[in-house]
Formats: C-alpha cells, structure tokens, sequence
C-alpha cells in the first residue's frame, strides 16, 4: 500500500495536454493545415493555443466556426483526427520541471497517473513516446463519461486503490477543477496550461481550486508540511 505523504496524499492525478504535456503546436497545425486546404489564411499560434485543452473541439471551433451539432462537424472532426495523429508528436514535450516532478513523486513513494479528455487511440501512444510511465492512464473512452464528470477521475483512483480523499488532481482546464471537486478530491490548478479562450491567471481565482499552482516544481513544495 502507499505511504501518504506529508500532507495525506497518496497519489498525485494529472491532466494530460496543457498539463503534463505541451501538444498545441501539433493541435494547431492540423487546424491550419485543414484551413489551407480550403485556401483559408492559417492562424496564429497563440490565437489557437488558448484552445488546445479542448482538442477537436476547441480547434474547430476557432478554425472553422464549427462547433458539435453543426452541419459539417462531424466529417470535420474526422479529418482533423487523422491529420492530428499522423504528425502529433512532432513538437509535444513534456512541460519544463515535468520530468524531474514526476522523479520525485515517485521518490517519495507516491504513485501518480494521468486522466485525460483524450481518447486513448492518442494518449496511449503519445504517453509511451515521451517515455512516461504513470501508474494508471485514464482516456477521454475509458468511462461512459468526460471531464467535468467526476467518473474518469473516481475511476483512476479505483485502479490504485485509493481513496479519492487521499488524491490530489492537477489540471489546467476550470472542468478539471470541477471533476476533482465533484470526485471529493483536492484540485490543484496548473497556471503554465492553457487556461482556456479570455482566461488569464487572475480568473483561476474564480475557480474551485484548492491551490494554484505556479510551476510544476510547486507542487513539490505544495506536498510538503507548512
């Protein structure tokens, strides 16, 4: 069984994009590429970042004013997926301090695993490539439910046998904070993500976070007594 930490966790939760791992390059380049096709002027970059952490929907919608339910979303979606996964590692990295985090949860005994939106068909590949070995990996097609639902995230929790309470889930997405609320665990906002369109770091406040995290060696501090 795992030894709680210094402040009661047992396992520390993350999200994947935005989170963990720094994927809008690709996620934007397979917007552009699809608007070019259509002789459509690309975007720029920092217009479509802030829209990463919703995938598909998120980039369609800025790209195209395409949203689920229009006409025409669906075969957008398709076409987007396909082009995201033929090039979708060709820029992700880990976030700065990620690597040497996740070392010393591990240190401290502490188990950690990832619960994203994002369907393991992406996940699961892109975690095995940048060499991450979390000890459960929740996709956006492991429960009959996605974030804000607190499902994915009761359900990591199950696999590693411990109890909600005795998790913390890192996000950068408000929905992120309200899964880990409505999961009864404590949620740990990630200011370096990507927050989400029109959010900056002085809305986090409004969101139901315990803590807002900084960087990722804060939460190194953040698990240890005050």
């Amino acid at each position: 069984m795992t030894v709680p930490g210094a402040c009661g966790v047992q396992a520390v939760l993350f999200d994947f994009d935005g989170t963990l791992v720094d994927s809008a390059r690709d996620l934007a380049a397979a917007a552009n590429t699809m608007r070019a096709a259509r002789g459509l002027a690309p975007l720029d970059y920092e217009r479509l970042r802030c829209h990463a952490g919703s995938g598909a929907r998120g980039m369609l919608g800025e790209a195209f004013d395409c949203r689920p339910g229009d006409t025409g979303y669906e075969s957008l979606r398709v076409e987007f997926l396909d082009l995201y996964e033929s090039a979708m590692l060709d820029t992700a990295v880990v976030f700065h301090g990620v690597a040497e985090l996740l070392d010393d949860l591990v240190s401290r005994g502490l188990r950690w695993g990832i619960v994203t939106n994002k369907a393991l068909r992406f996940a699961g590949p892109m975690v095995t490539a940048l060499r991450l070995a979390p000890s459960v990996l929740v996709g956006g097609d492991s429960t009959p439910h996605t974030k804000p639902h607190p499902a994915p995230l009761l359900h990591a929790a199950d696999c590693l046998g411990v109890a909600p309470g005795r998790c913390v889930y890192v996000g950068d997405d408000r929905r992120d904070m309200l899964a880990a609320q409505a999961a009864g665990m404590e949620g740990w906002a990630a200011a370096w993500g990507y927050l989400g369109p029109g959010v900056g770091l002085d809305d986090l406040a409004g969101w139901p976070a315990a803590r807002v995290i900084t960087a990722p060696k804060d939460i190194r501090l953040a698990l240890d007594p005050t």
